[in-house]
């Protein structure tokens, strides 16, 4: 559960790094260190996934990613769909856990 959050977290940080890139020439400076916090809280968020805390924070950094269409609107549809495959990191990974340990019981 915590590899695939991680990768998706660490793939929204390069997106935000390149949304900032398009908007540097054409927003203000608030927009662009608003989308800086964004970028480093989404890439600190990947440390901390192996508690529930981490995934509550990076749930809500789905919500702010997808926010963030307001300053670059294509982030709308791939904020979007990094939120769906966030929840499909969360439910995979919930299975995945399952799975293990219920081989490692079948093991013993």
């Amino acid at each position: 559960m915590r590899v695939l959050g991680s990768a998706v977290v660490t793939m929204e940080f390069l997106l935000v790094g390149f949304a900032l890139l398009i908007a540097k020439n054409h927003h203000s400076a608030t927009s662009l260190w608003i989308g800086a916090l964004i970028a480093f809280l989404l890439l600190m968020t990947a440390g901390l996934l192996s508690s529930i805390r981490g995934w509550i924070i990076g749930s809500i950094l789905q919500i702010a990613l997808i926010a963030y269409g307001a300053v670059v609107p294509l982030m709308y549809f791939l904020g979007t769909l990094f939120t769906i495959l966030w929840i499909c990191a969360y439910i995979l990974g919930k299975k995945g856990e399952a799975a293990r340990a219920a081989f490692t019981e079948a093991g013993k």
